[in-house]
């Protein structure tokens, strides 16, 4: 291990040009990656960008409700993110009456900002590497099934002695957060700040800020206003607090000035994020799995249900915004998957992965090492075993556990008890916090009418997808009492379980009963949805086990071989805060086909189609335009720039990411990646990958021309 680790460092010496790729980890900046962003056009010190000893762009910098980034972008608090990450905060405060999905909100004054229930914006304070520590650990602490090593709960335990034995200064708002990296031959600690009270500020109505929609989604040429306005706020000592009238605009230590004199081919640019997943370690056979399963899962499932969802937002604008974030959150992983599995063949990345484990393979040999020979024969022989619980797993979760609604339906099982006892003390206490657990199930975003007609669709989707005998236990009863009919069964259970509607629950709870519990059909489906999840993933629990150390060897080996070769070593993601750094360059998808490194509104208007809800343009973007009102926000040749795209290491989880340039200024908000580039969860192509972005001109355009919410371009430093 102490070979492996000096390895690593000896290597951070000569990354050189293919420091495109790689997402990197802060404290290593210095010594590996300073060299490459001088030479590519970083104009201020690598301490400015990260400084373990002071305050840095890694201080403006915040993860945004723990699935996005987000940027802090004045001294008061505020948080630039993308639209689709404040989306489902936008759809909470929406209604009929206040539809700001629509028409867009904008707060012109601190009491119109509005409180955003389970809202967080985290900081993080330190990055410390304490691998020496985590291995000492784990030699001298009991681990009986030999899985301490990659163990959230065990490595919790170990953030805390770490952090005591260190004297960590720790309030109520500090998490620690321990990880593992390279599979787990490196580990990092991540000392917190959660801020809880979290305001909404701004959002441009959905026709900016989504447009373009499912169609436009993961493609370029792009013209969309992602971006979203939220605000930090704490108690009156700049503690983080819940919510209270009496907090206060949090005053931060850092916040990015934005640079509006704009971006040419070739900047340099660097995005500093919370990159979610991907797999750049995996082996052809765990491609081909991710293809046939997950992949093919989302990509036939979900087509299925958003389909039969937006038939029903269609007819009701109510149900437009109550299904408006599920809608979109299903929507953004079906098209990856599809340009995923499109791309892996495309870009023949089997091939590519197959040369890159046979050098391996040949290097072990070569050093008289076969552990990487067993390493791989392990890895192979798990996927084939547990393909067919994956493949079970990934339908049950998109089609019955995501698909159907009703399979979350709250747990009966203290109340069946209480009954069973003849406890009245107990009945009337679970009957009361059933009652609550029923409120939050009806609750103002769900539509028991929209939950029937999609699940008549999941429940076929399923029993076509797993043969008979290897499906759940409910479809015995749907077999034996409904001859198989899934629609028949559904309805049954619409019409006559408790949960089918709030009238069947409240007529049930005023009168509750063992026999309406113990055959009620939503509460069986709910238990064997649950008991299936349980079952596939028990029988992977021993092959994950074997897997991950076969695993943590094959990474090891790929480390060794990469730095024998002078290729770029970095950790897979695993929303942890990091750094990529590239520049701003144009691609060619295909033969003849170059597309531009920046869109303008004069694409919006080219695309406009009124009778398309995904290309509605509004008629005030539209008179900003014709008149050329662009103010300061314009190109040198008066055009409107909207987006632009860089060739940066992007995924899930970048968006909202502050893409900023050689000075450190803001230039713009990542939000997606190319159709061509989604390949690079598992393997990045530098001449197809690009990462898009909002030109920080469109959006201050955006909140000062179309808005008017010049109070908030006066609270920002902009540098022209």
């Amino acid at each position: 291990m102490k070979k492996l680790l000096l390895a690593i460092s000896a290597f951070f010496t000569f990354m050189g040009s293919h420091a495109h790729e790689g997402m990197w980890m802060l404290p290593d900046l210095k010594e590996q990656n300073a060299a490459a962003m001088y030479e590519l056009g970083l104009l201020i010190p690598v301490d400015s960008v990260y400084n373990p000893n002071g305050i840095s762009i890694k201080d403006a910098v915040v993860h945004f409700g723990g699935g996005c980034t987000g940027e802090i972008i004045s001294s008061e608090g505020l948080v630039l993110t993308n639209h689709h990450c404040g989306y489902s905060y936008i759809q909470q405060h929406s209604s009929v009456e206040h539809d700001y999905l629509t028409d867009g909100f904008w707060a012109m004054n601190r009491q119109q900002e509005l409180p955003c229930k389970g809202l967080t914006v985290t900081f993080i304070d330190k990055i410390l590497d304490v691998t020496p520590y985590v291995q000492d650990c784990l030699k001298k602490d009991e681990d009986p099934e030999g899985i301490n090593y990659l163990s959230p709960k065990y490595l919790e335990t170990v953030a805390k002695r770490f952090a005591e034995e260190n004297k960590i200064e720790q309030t109520p708002s500090t998490t620690l957060e321990l990880k593992a990296f390279y599979g787990g031959n490196k580990y990092y600690l991540f000392v917190k700040t959660v801020y809880k009270d979290i305001r909404m500020v701004g959002a441009p109505p959905s026709s900016i800020g989504k447009f373009g929609a499912d169609t436009d989604n993961w493609m370029w040429p792009r013209q969309t206003g992602d971006f979203s306005i939220f605000r930090i706020y704490a108690d009156k000592d700049g503690k983080s607090a819940e919510y209270s009238q009496d907090n206060v605009p949090l005053k931060v230590k850092k916040h990015f000035t934005l640079n509006i004199s704009g971006v040419k081919e070739g900047d340099f640019t660097v995005t500093m994020g919370f990159p979610g997943r991907n797999w750049r370690y995996m082996i052809s056979d765990e491609v081909e799995e991710r293809m046939q399963t997950t992949n093919f899962a989302r990509d036939t499932i979900r087509g299925i249900r958003q389909a039969a969802m937006m038939e029903e937002m269609q007819k009701d604008p109510a149900v437009r915004i109550q299904y408006a974030s599920k809608y979109a959150s299903s929507a953004n992983y079906w098209k990856n998957a599809i340009g995923m599995n499109e791309g892996l063949l495309r870009l023949k990345v089997l091939d590519t992965k197959k040369e890159q484990q046979e050098k391996l393979l040949a290097y072990g040999r070569a050093h008289n090492d076969n552990s990487y020979q067993q390493a791989f024969d392990q890895i192979r022989d798990i996927v084939a075993k547990r393909r067919d619980a994956t493949y079970h797993q990934q339908i049950l979760l998109e089609a019955l556990s995501t698909g159907t609604e009703f399979s979350k339906v709250p747990s009966v099982s203290a109340l069946l008890e209480a009954l069973k006892k003849k406890d009245q003390t107990a009945i009337e206490t679970e009957k009361e916090a059933l009652k609550k657990a029923a409120e939050n199930y009806f609750n103002k975003d769900y539509s028991p009418a929209v939950d029937r007609k999609v699940s008549k669709e999941m429940l076929k989707v399923y029993a076509a997808l797993i043969p008979q005998g290897k499906r759940i236990s409910i479809f015995n009863a749907i077999e034996n009492q409904f001859k198989g009919n899934t629609a028949a069964f559904v309805d049954a259970c619409f019409n006559n379980s408790i949960f089918g509607s709030k009238e069947n629950f409240d007529k049930f709870i005023n009168k509750p009963g063992i026999n309406k519990l113990e055959k009620d059909l939503m509460v069986q489906y709910s238990l064997s949805v649950a008991e299936g999840l349980k079952q596939t993933a028990n029988e992977m629990k021993e092959m994950d086990k074997s897997y991950s150390a076969a695993h943590k060897t094959w990474v090891k080996g790929m480390m060794e071989l990469r730095k024998s070769e002078g290729l770029a070593i970095y950790p897979d993601a695993n929303s942890t805060l990091r750094l990529t750094y590239g520049q701003v360059l144009p691609y060619e998808p295909a033969d003849g086909i170059v597309y531009n490194y920046y869109t303008t509104l004069k694409g919006v208007m080219q695309k406009e189609d009124p009778n398309n809800w995904e290309f509605v343009v509004p008629a005030k973007l539209k008179e900003l335009y014709e008149k050329k009102d662009f103010g300061r926000y314009a190109m040198k040749n008066g055009e409107m720039p909207v987006c632009f795209i860089t060739n940066t290491d992007n995924t899930g989880g970048n968006s909202g990411s502050p893409v900023f340039n050689g000075k450190g200024e803001l230039i713009g908000t990542a939000f997606d990646r190319n159709y061509e580039g989604l390949t690079g969860d598992i393997a990045f192509r530098p001449s197809s990958q690009r990462a898009a972005v909002v030109d920080i001109r469109y959006t201050l355009f955006i909140i000062d021309k179309f808005a008017g919410a010049s109070h908030l371009i006066k609270e920002m430093t902009i540098k022209e």
